[in-house]
C-alpha cells in the first residue's frame, strides 16, 4: 500500500519570507510524501527578493511561489489539507478560517526575517538564519514516523517541534 501524501499549509501574516521559505523546504525534503502550500492572513502580494535569492542559491524550487491568501485554502475547491502550521506569533493569534477536513494544526514560531533593518549582509544572514531554523523543524517533521503514532501523539509531536530552538 502506497504512503499518503500529506497536504500542509504554512502561515504567516504577509506570505512573502517564513511561509515561503517552509513550503520550498518541505516540497524539497519531503521527497514526494508531502506538498506543501503556504499563505497569509494578508498578503504582501510578492514574495521577499531575500527569500527568494536564498532558496534559489540552495536550488530549492522557487517557480510556484506567490504570496496569496489564506482564504483560497478554506473554500471547497482547495486541496484537503492534513496539517496547518502557522510560523509566525501574528498569525498565530489571528482567526483563522474553518479549514475543511479538520487538519492537525502547530505553531512553529519564528522571527521575522523580512522585519529586519540594516544592511543588505545583515539581512541576509537574517533569512539565512530563519531558513535554518526552519530546516531543522522540516527535517524534524519528515522524520516523524506518521503510520506508527496515533492521533493524538502526532498532535503532540508536531506541535512539540514548534518548541525547537
Amino acid at each position: 500500500m502506497a504512503e499518503p501524501i500529506y497536504n500542509v499549509l504554512f502561515l504567516c501574516t504577509g506570505n512573502s519570507a517564513r511561509s515561503i521559505l517552509a513550503e520550498s523546504l518541505l516540497n524539497n525534503l519531503g521527497k514526494g510524501r508531502f506538498r506543501a502550500f503556504s499563505a497569509g492572513s494578508h498578503p504582501a502580494g510578492q514574495v521577499n527578493p531575500f527569500a527568494l535569492e536564498l532558496l534559489e542559491k540552495g536550488h530549492l524550487p522557487t517557480r510556484e511561489l506567490r504570496s496569496k491568501p489564506w482564504d483560497e485554502f478554506a473554500q471547497p475547491d482547495a486541496p484537503q489539507l492534513d496539517f496547518v502550521i502557522t510560523v509566525c506569533d501574528k498569525a498565530a493569534g489571528e482567526v483563522c478560517p474553518v479549514w475543511p477536513g479538520q487538519p492537525m494544526t502547530a505553531h512553529w514560531g519564528i522571527p521575522d526575517p523580512a522585519a529586519v533593518e540594516g544592511s543588505d549582509d545583515i539581512k541576509r544572514r537574517a533569512f539565512l538564519d530563519a531558513m535554518n531554523r526552519m530546516q531543522r523543524r522540516i527535517s524534524m517533521f519528515v522524520s516523524l514516523p506518521f503510520n506508527t503514532l496515533d492521533g493524538m501523539k502526532l498532535q503532540q509531536a508536531v506541535r512539540d517541534i514548534g518548541e525547537t530552538a
